[in-house]
């Protein structure tokens, strides 16, 4: 076996898809800082408890795990942010108002979520604490909407789900928690079949809502059809309500809006409404959120959260990139100190200027100007 080979899903960035990447991560982070949201920097490291507060099975077997020489404690590189900013919010900041926190880091995973996705996702997002209102949710989608749209990714679908509607239905039928994993997982996989084995022994009332959620998926109608078949309760009109308000502020943001009231991704820590953004040429959705009000409460403060990330490297393959910028070449700089001037200048103005190694000519970038000295001036001018 070549020892160059890299492990399979895991891939180096060569330069022209890295600046692109690069390009992408600068814009939105610069628009996250002016919409007040504070760049923080979790450890790739943590013990394995703090990394998976609230965040359910799926994570855990998503993580890589080590022994810490140290402590001899196991420890997780993570496989997603938001505990760990969660983790900042509650415990480090402290903070009692509203809190925006945002990130732009690597992350790991055992084994990718798709065939075509990488196991090391770049993964850049925004988090919100200390307001449980809709006014924050339809804050974070926007954001999240803007931040793709300056990525250059256009025609975007929204999808809108509430899993408070699921908990209302599972906690009023007082179904186990075993089966209520099995009814969350064939949910999520939209297995009618399987769905129907499972209800088999349930209430009709219960049995009827559960078998409709998978068929409520579509635009505002379905609003309409899950205020008439599902149970008449106070949480589960709440939701909707909710799902019809953010859907009516997105609807002229986005391309499409749709509801899916199976949508139970992210159930184990999520509380309220979630969504995923979609966009043409990627099957996966491209950028995920939700609310989750309770994930602090294993740092010692529960405090209301909704936030959104994404991954920069998927994206990047959504969005034709620039083509790499060409170079002015500079002859080699020795004691020269009209001409490290004028380089300075053309840096400080953004060119990109490479200054020649004495033996040696050409470079791997392409430059198609060069410093001249002309009349005893240095000018730019073109390679013929």
């Amino acid at each position: 076996m070549r020892n160059w080979l890299l492990p399979e899903y895991i891939e180096d960035i060569l330069p022209a898809e890295a600046l692109h990447i690069e390009v992408m991560r600068r814009r939105m982070i610069d628009l996250l800082f002016v919409c007040g949201y504070q760049q923080v920097t979790p450890p790739m490291l943590e013990y394995v408890e703090s990394l998976l507060t609230g965040s359910g099975s799926d994570m855990d077997l998503n993580m890589f795990k080590v022994i810490d020489q140290l402590s001899g404690r196991m420890m997780g590189l993570r496989a997603d942010m938001t505990p760990q900013v969660a983790r900042i919010d509650a415990h480090l900041l402290n903070c009692e108002g509203v809190t925006r926190l945002c990130y732009a880091h690597s992350v790991l995973h055992t084994v990718p979520s798709g065939l075509t996705q990488t196991r090391e996702p770049l993964q850049i997002g925004a988090e919100l604490y200390g307001h449980a209102g809709l006014e924050s949710d339809l804050e974070i989608q926007r954001l999240m909407l803007q931040c793709l749209s300056i990525s250059g990714v256009d025609r975007i679908h929204l999808d809108l789900g509430h899993v408070a509607v699921f908990r209302r239905i599972i906690k009023d039928a007082d179904i186990p928690p075993g089966i209520e994993t099995q009814l969350f997982n064939t949910l999520q996989a939209k297995d009618v079949p399987a769905l129907k084995i499972l209800c088999a022994d349930l209430d009709k009332t219960t049995r009827d809502a559960l078998l409709l959620l998978p068929e409520l998926y579509g635009d505002g109608k379905i609003l309409a059809d899950a205020r008439k078949w599902l149970p008449d309760h106070s949480e589960i009109k709440t939701a909707l309500d909710e799902l019809e308000t953010i859907g009516n502020e997105l609807n002229t943001v986005v391309d499409t809006v749709a509801f899916d009231l199976a949508d139970l991704r992210g159930y184990h820590y999520h509380t309220g409404m979630v969504f995923a953004a979609y966009a043409r040429g990627c099957s996966n959705a491209i950028a995920l959120g939700g609310r989750y009000d309770e994930i602090g409460k294993a740092f010692g403060r529960a405090r209301p959260a909704t936030g959104f990330s994404m991954d920069l490297r998927e994206l990047s393959r959504l969005v034709k990139p620039e083509p790499y910028p060409k170079g002015i070449r500079a002859p080699y700089m020795k004691d020269n100190k009209a001409l490290e001037a004028m380089v300075g200048e053309l840096r400080a103005a953004g060119e990109i200027v490479i200054a020649e190694l004495p033996g040696h000519q050409g470079t791997t970038l392409t430059c198609d100007r060069q410093l001249i000295l002309r009349n005893g001036e240095w000018v730019v001018e073109e390679i013929n």
